[in-house]
């Protein structure tokens, strides 16, 4: 999106609030309104305007937490004006007076709590703009810290002259949901502490109060535990997949280097410090039974088979590896969410429960004599006894266990609440049966999926998710608006199998997120999809002030592709749509890395439909990604064409994927490559008319997977 077109749209946004306005008010209070996201409940425009420039004084009441989202105010200001504000102390008459009846400073801006101010919950405020002062109240912390971040968007507008004006208004606000989420995937790729102290700094000024903290899986253990060291020492390392990794040899060990990282308790203390001062709750999640190789191969007594994995696998998809349920197993795990429990206080914990597929339990006698033990009928009851037990061991130290909706199947223990990812209906299901639950859908509130079309979009999962479709969602659908009071609020989650870099985590996560904050802040009936759209590019103005990045796909005009350009994998369409993913090649090593677009179970490509009369010549580039997927039985299914030499072929096809190819471009010059490979172009017969072309491979095995870059017809 153009500087040009940033403004335009800001502008729209300013006269839409105008027609809005009744008559009479202050039409500068247009302009400030535009800026906030999550739109407030109230927005009273007044008679005046209050001038903010360097030096003005911010005074506070003596409290300690009011003291401290002041300096976090004065921040936020000097980061997107470099103004610096006097951050003072009332002085002590006045601050010892009740807050109805203190009279504030003029000319100043005054964060104060005072329990009469309006609001149904704790993280309630109000702003109060006039000519003499803005005047900052809310009952609690949480609500002043709020208040404060509109009044810094509010700010956000370009000064003139070193000066800040503020339209005289008064702003009420509430928000809709008390869990407004997001989750972070740490176990597939780690980041690091600070870019995690980052990501809830920028959840912070969306009024996101809620981080899951995925911290373990089968490809990483990313907690250091005291009581079982071996949990990080191996648990949190692997290889990666494809040839480039195995080739990477550490000279220390001789062995291929291996990829990882974790959290110390060090780190986590400082990560929750940081978050609660920024009123955010970790939840982490310690999944179980399933979603456990890492932790198997760091201590194979807690598998099932008599040959437990031996490395931490570089694979992604649904792995078999279950916990076994003896009590030397129950007692590991109490003794991990003990430790667990010291380092996060909030009064969730997450213990996944999804995705346990039970093949592992069925085969083995020992868990069948256990089931036997226990009166447990099937593995389903097994399950639900497993997640029972850990859930009142959670009660029994006063915190709540939350898990994905799969906990409901075989029985749901008392008092947990239940995460929806698979649709809505989990949490249909919870509420009816009278547990709180947390809408998390996928794919809609999944950010790991692409954000559009292009072919700059970063790797991830083929499907769409736009902006739109994430701020359309409905999280009050008919069958649970009767049951809202069971209706925690919303989370957006970022897996990370195809996330590697910190920089695309923003960019997968920005602006979605402010979808997502609006959803869950902001009345439905305050929402409105072209309004949001108008106050983006002032959003983007922070985003760009605080480091952040990214997408502006929203704003992305359509792409065009002419006849004799080059079409990337993204502009083509994949023939089947099974399992697409934006796919990350697996070298260079070091360096910008191809992306391409390929359903995984079905590798095949289509050109749209063109007036091919012209074309002669056709050209190509390649690349191989390692097959590193555990799909089960899909991947029976997958049709591979047999090669007519040992490198295989790119074979080109008229109207159709079946019949004699058009063009066959051999594999060879590509073999030995493992990044991308452009290929020696090749001839095509003369054409006459309009006609697609199906783009496939031959090969003998899937790993490595051929993937088509670009294509390229000349004439």
């Amino acid at each position: 999106m153009t500087r040009r077109a940033a403004v335009l749209l800001a502008g729209t946004a300013v006269v839409s609030v105008l027609l809005a306005m009744p008559a009479g008010a202050n039409p500068a209070a247009a302009t400030a309104a535009a800026s906030v996201i999550p739109i407030p409940a109230s927005v009273t425009p007044l008679e005046g305007r209050f001038i903010l420039r360097a030096g003005t004084p911010i005074y506070t009441a003596g409290n300690a937490e009011a003291r401290r989202i002041a300096d976090y105010f004065a921040d936020l200001v000097h980061r997107i004006h470099a103004i610096r504000l006097a951050v003072r102390d009332l002085p002590p008459m006045r601050a010892a007076k009740p807050a109805a009846t203190a009279d504030p400073p003029a000319q100043a801006i005054v964060f104060r709590l005072d329990p009469h101010a309006p609001g149904t919950s704790p993280e309630s405020y109000q702003i109060d703009v006039s000519s003499e002062r803005v005047l900052v109240s809310a009952p609690d912390p949480r609500g002043l810290f709020y208040g404060a971040v509109t009044l810094w968007q509010l700010c956000s507008a370009p000064a003139m002259h070193g000066e800040i004006t503020l339209a005289a208004m008064q702003i009420t606000d509430s928000p809709r949901f008390r869990w407004r989420g997001l989750m972070i995937d740490s176990a597939r790729h780690f980041q690091s502490p600070e870019f995690i102290m980052r990501y809830i700094d920028w959840m912070a000024v969306h009024k996101l109060n809620m981080l899951g903290w995925h911290l373990t899986d089968d490809q990483g253990w990313r907690l250091a535990v005291r009581k079982y060291p071996r949990l990080t020492s191996i648990g949190a390392w692997r290889v990666p997949a494809g040839a480039a990794a195995q080739r990477d040899i550490d000279a220390a060990t001789g062995r291929p280097r291996l990829y990882g990282g974790f959290y110390s308790q060090d780190d986590v203390r400082r990560v929750v410090a940081h978050a609660r001062a920024r009123y955010v709750t970790i939840v982490p999640e310690i999944d179980m039974p399933g979603h456990a190789t890492a932790a198997i191969v760091a201590y194979p007594r807690l598998g099932v088979t008599d040959h437990p994995p031996r490395a931490v696998p570089a694979d992604w998809g649904v792995f078999p590896n279950l916990y076994n349920v003896e009590e030397s197993t129950f007692g590991f795990l109490e003794d991990v969410l003990a430790e667990v429990m010291e380092l996060f206080p909030g009064e969730y914990i997450h213990l996944g429960g999804d995705e346990a597929v039970k093949d592992q339990w069925k085969a083995s006698t020992r868990v069948q004599a256990r089931m036997r033990e226990l009166g447990v009928p099937n593995e389903e009851a097994l399950q639900s006894y497993f997640t029972g037990r850990m859930g009142k061991y959670l009660e029994a130290h006063g915190r709540r266990m939350i898990g994905w909706d799969e906990i409901l199947e075989g029985g749901v223990p008392p008092g947990a609440a239940v995460m929806s990812w698979r649709g809505v209906q989990g949490a249909i299901t919870a509420a009816a049966s009278g547990h709180d639950a947390v809408l998390s859908p996928a794919p809609t509130l999944y950010l790991d999926s692409r954000q559009g079309t292009g072919p700059e979009e970063p790797p991830g999962r083929g499907e769409v998710v736009s902006l739109e479709r994430v701020y359309r969602f409905d999280p009050l659908p008919a069958p649970l608006a009767a049951a809202a009071d069971h209706v925690l609020g919303v989370q957006a989650n970022l897996w990370t199998e195809h996330v590697r870099l910190e920089e695309r985590a923003s960019y997968m996560t920005w602006p979605r997120a402010a979808a997502l904050a609006e959803i869950a802040w902001s009345a439905a009936e305050r929402r409105d999809f072209a309004d949001f759209q108008r106050r983006l590019p002032l959003e983007f103005d922070r985003y760009r002030a605080l480091g952040m990045h990214f997408s502006t796909t929203a704003f992305a005009p359509p792409r065009s592709v002419g006849p004799w350009e080059r079409h990337m994998s993204q502009d083509l369409k994949t023939c089947t749509g099974k399992l697409v993913l934006n796919l990350e090649d697996d070298a260079p090593l070091q360096g910008p890395r191809a992306v391409f677009l390929i359903d995984i179970e079905n590798p095949c490509w289509m050109l749209p439909a063109m007036d091919l009369t012209r074309a002669k010549r056709l050209s190509a580039a390649v690349g191989q990604v390692p097959f590193n997927f555990q799909i089960g039985r899909d991947i029976d299914a997958i049709h591979l064409r047999p090669p007519r030499t040992p490198a295989g072929e790119l074979e080109v096809r008229l109207d159709g994927c079946d019949g004699a190819p058009l063009a066959v471009l051999p594999l060879a010059p590509a073999a030995g490559n493992d990044a991308v490979t452009v290929l020696p172009d090749a001839a095509l017969r003369p054409l006459a008319g309009t006609h697609a072309l199906c783009f496939t491979f031959t090969q003998r095995t899937l790993d490595p997977l051929w993937a088509v870059e670009w294509v390229q017809l000349s004439p």
